[in-house]
């Protein structure tokens, strides 16, 4: 346009000075080396205005050809990304309809004009693993990681294909390495508390707990669920480790709140039998029935190997005296009792329990004292409806 203007100026300057001095043209004298060139001033300034016209045109022209080059050019590269990103979306239906190798086959034959070939790689990567061909799902990863700004998606894509198979170790180097650059990625705080949950690492899910937490992924209920869940494995690893020294010292080092948990108590409680500390079992499950009757921890009891058994009979008859309808504390004392060889004592608490709650276990403890005094036949109906409920 400003070129257009431009001749359209000159042209009308040229005519305006002709029709001034029309007669009076003057003339104009070229000379270059041995050739002279004589012309009027109007025939310069139609000459140069043709050959400005000229040059412009021929510009117009080159300008032309070159976009019907480009764009012929740009009509085949959108056609080929056009037909790559159809095939792409084809393999994406393939791939969750299991049609693995279709899938495959599909998003890698155009990848390369795909605007995306990360995508193609990363659904390559996942059909390979459906075929269970571990070579070619690394192949298909480390192309992925080539592209620019990938590494946070191929990384969470090899941390889930990894937890898919049990890789669970793999996984958590992977995310672990992820962690530092993307603490706060909501993909990788979940799959580290699964992953965490199937290496019972009990410590380091402790410590994820608050940021899942903050970052909303757990309600509150699920967050002390957890808390609680590796609290008790690691009561049980320090007790493997350490011993019941250890236990009890780790013990002592947690919260009032954590140690009046009846839960972590239980758990406590019972590491503490299996490491033989029964007396320091009994003092702690004592100590909080006392406070909070529970039938878990009444359970416990019986388990004991105490050197003495008098101070938890006592105990549970004293529970007995306060709550005469407390089915654990008759069925923990008759188990006592039981031990003790007193069976009449035996069968009438483990008769009081299952008048209040049936339990296939004091079914069989009765049946056992009853035979003890020769009632065969009490026994052997007491035995049916132990395997009554078994049945059921």
């Amino acid at each position: 346009m400003f070129r257009l203007i431009f001749l359209f100026i000159v042209l009308g300057a040229g005519l305006y000075v002709g029709s001034q001095y029309s007669g009076q043209q003057g003339y104009v004298l070229i000379s270059i080396a041995n050739t002279t060139l004589e012309m009027s001033v109007t025939t310069l300034l139609i000459f140069i205005i043709a050959t400005l016209a000229a040059l412009f045109g021929l510009e117009y022209l080159i300008k032309k050809m070159f976009y019907a080059s480009s764009a012929t050019w740009n009509y085949f590269s959108v056609r080929k990304m056009r037909r790559s990103r159809r095939l792409t979306n084809e393999g994406i239906i393939s791939l969750l309809e299991g049609d693995f190798k279709t899938a495959e086959k599909k998003v890698t034959r155009w990848a390369n004009h795909h605007d995306m070939p990360l995508l193609c790689y990363l659904v390559a990567s996942e059909a390979a693993q459906g075929m269970s061909d571990d070579k070619k799902r690394d192949h298909y990863l480390n192309l992925a990681l080539e592209q620019k700004d990938s590494r946070l998606a191929v990384e969470l894509t090899r941390a889930k294909q990894q937890v898919r198979e049990g890789m669970f170790d793999d996984a958590s180097t992977t995310l672990s390495s992820l962690s530092v650059d993307y603490p706060n990625n909501a993909v990788v705080l979940k799959l580290l508390n699964n992953v965490y949950l199937e290496l019972k690492l009990w410590q380091p899910l402790l410590d994820l707990q608050p940021k899942l937490a903050k970052a909303k992924l757990i309600t509150k209920d699920e967050q002390q669920q957890l808390e609680l869940r590796a609290e008790c494995g690691l009561l049980t690893e320090i007790a493997e480790q350490k011993g019941s020294e250890g236990l009890i010292q780790h013990w002592n080092s947690l919260s009032r709140k954590l140690k009046t948990d009846l839960h972590l108590v239980e758990c406590f409680s019972t590491q503490l039998i299996k490491r033989k500390a029964d007396e320091h079992a009994f003092t702690v499950v004592k100590e909080t029935l006392k406070k909070h009757p529970a039938a878990d921890l009444y359970k416990l009891l019986p388990q004991m190997n105490l050197a003495d058994n008098h101070p938890a009979i006592v105990f549970l008859e004293d529970v007995l005296r306060k709550d005469g309808n407390n089915a654990e504390a008759h069925s923990a004392l008759a188990q006592f009792q039981l031990r003790n060889q007193k069976w009449p004592e035996a069968q009438q608490h483990f008769e009081k329990a299952l008048a209040v709650r049936s339990n296939v276990s004091d079914y069989a403890y009765l049946a056992d004292t009853l035979e003890k005094q020769n009632l065969n036949k009490a026994a052997h109906e007491v035995s049916k409806k132990a395997l009554t409920l078994v049945g059921k």
